[in-house]
């Protein structure tokens, strides 16, 4: 994970620098916040932390207006109080009190990148893809990774990084989902200043920053075609053109790619190239859904339930026998994302000496795996009466219904857009348009409820 500390590395700060860097994280440091912006300009970051000191403020609303995604967490003693809340209402993730403590530290890095210590892994099935996977990591291939949205995709993608030679190179990651077409090419490619509207600074994109290491393509399917036909020439030039830009930058990146999707449907449907298609698809690992690996359930429960009660302060429970029969009789349609939820919200509202069947709030999603069972045969009545929950829709306009059902699943799903798209049946640039129609009539939008996420996460995540 790529650390960007702005303020001296003497003293409190230094000493939170480097339990994160025996942790696994790459440090750059800025002494200032302009500093810091070109840093980010030109390298990228996956985590900001930034001494009270400094204007947070500012920071935060230039990277606001230069669309740059970043995390940014205020740094300073529990005296600081009054500065501490203002660093958090000028758009501060989190507040960081000093001197540090390794295990808060340790918390707050998983919350960013995921699982730092690696998959958790003891079912036969998941074992033999790690072995898979480690044996491939150390080609310079393209790895396509497949599987069910929730399942760990990116998990794995920084598995195959830290296992190959480019593990002290740079891991960069980017959805494709998360960002309109216009967007996602500057994030892909980078641009030049004044290359379009809002572009105040050249800025590298992620194949720059990813150079000599790793770059991760989540939900490539998503991309549209014009992009693709963009990434394509990169992968066979390794060079990029900035927009805006008058020569092209040679790049060292190898490329992964994931997706939920079925390519092969995809290519066939003439909504993914094919000449793409075989060049991400060199090997393909596919994910298998929780539901076919039973014997990582409990191993990966009991890892959440350490990460979330050592992030919010609580003492470590093991699960009782009820809560493990529960969890080992759901279908997870969710599949790790929504274990991972589940722990979080047992952790919270356990309150005895381990977290039992009360504290286990499952969602009760499990046709979205299992087929319904057949209906039996029955005489067919003049007119059947429609079932209560379909008569109660009649009156109601289908704008409304449709409005509701999404706003309804996007709830259900803790603000996951991703999922929740899955879940709708539609694409996620579909359900992006959706949201963005029902904020312009005022309507509230769902995000992920903050004490259900881990810190600096997104609630639009993937």
């Amino acid at each position: 994970m790529r650390l960007l500390i702005i303020g001296t590395l003497e003293g409190e700060l230094g000493q939170a620098a480097r339990i994160a860097a025996a942790r696994g994280a790459r440090l750059a440091q800025a002494e200032g916040v302009a500093a810091a912006l070109a840093r980010l300009r030109g390298e990228g970051a996956d985590l900001v932390l930034c001494e009270l000191a400094h204007d947070i403020g500012w920071l935060v609303a230039q990277m606001a207006e230069e669309r740059i995604a970043c995390p940014v967490i205020a740094c300073g003693r529990n005296a600081d109080a009054s500065a501490a809340v203002r660093a958090i209402r000028a758009g501060a993730k989190e507040f960081l009190p000093l001197p540090p403590e390794a295990e808060l530290i340790a918390a707050m890095l998983q919350a960013v990148s995921g699982e730092a210590e690696g998959p958790i892994c003891r079912d036969p099935l998941m074992a033999a893809l790690l072995e898979r996977a480690r044996q491939l990591a150390t080609s310079s291939a393209n790895l396509l990774i497949t599987g069910e949205s929730g399942t760990g995709k990116e998990v794995l993608a920084r598995f195959i990084h830290n296992e190959s030679r480019r593990a002290r190179g740079p891991f960069v990651a980017l959805n494709c989902a998360a960002l309109p077409e216009t967007l996602l090419e500057s994030e892909l490619f980078g641009h030049e200043k004044g290359a379009f509207s809002g572009a105040v600074a050249s800025r590298k994109g992620k194949f720059e920053q990813a150079d000599g290491g790793t770059l991760l393509l989540d939900e490539i399917g998503e991309m549209d075609p014009r992009l693709q036909a963009k990434l394509l020439r990169v992968i066979q030039e390794r060079e990029v053109d900035r927009l805006g830009g008058t020569a092209p930058v040679k790049v060292d990146v190898r490329l992964l790619a994931a997706t939920n999707r079925d390519l092969g449907t995809e290519v066939r449907a003439g909504r993914f190239r094919e000449d793409l298609f075989f060049r991400l698809n060199v090997v393909t690992l596919r994910i298998p859904p929780l539901r076919e690996r039973p014997g990582d359930i409990l191993a990966l429960a009991e890892h959440f339930a350490r990460r979330f009660a050592a992030a919010n302060g609580l003492p470590r429970r093991g699960l009782s026998p009820e809560a493990e029969a529960l969890l080992l009789a759901h279908p997870w349609p969710g599949n790790v994302r929504e274990l991972e939820n589940t722990l979080h919200r047992a952790v919270l509202l356990a309150g005895g000496p381990s977290i039992g069947a009360e504290a286990i709030e499952l969602t009760p999603l499990a046709s979205a795996v299992a087929p319904a069972p057949p209906a039996p045969a029955a005489p067919q009545a003049p007119a059947a009466a429609p079932a209560r929950g379909v008569s109660a829709l009649v009156g109601r306009k289908m704008e409304e219904v449709e409005r509701d059902l999404i706003l309804e699943t996007l709830t259900h799903c803790l603000g996951n857009r991703t999922r929740a798209a899955e879940i709708l049946g539609i694409s996620i640039r579909t359900l992006r348009n959706k949201l963005h129609e029902y904020r312009a009539q005022g309507v509230q939008v769902p995000t992920g409820h903050p004490a259900l996420l881990p810190a600096g996460a997104s609630s639009a995540d993937g």
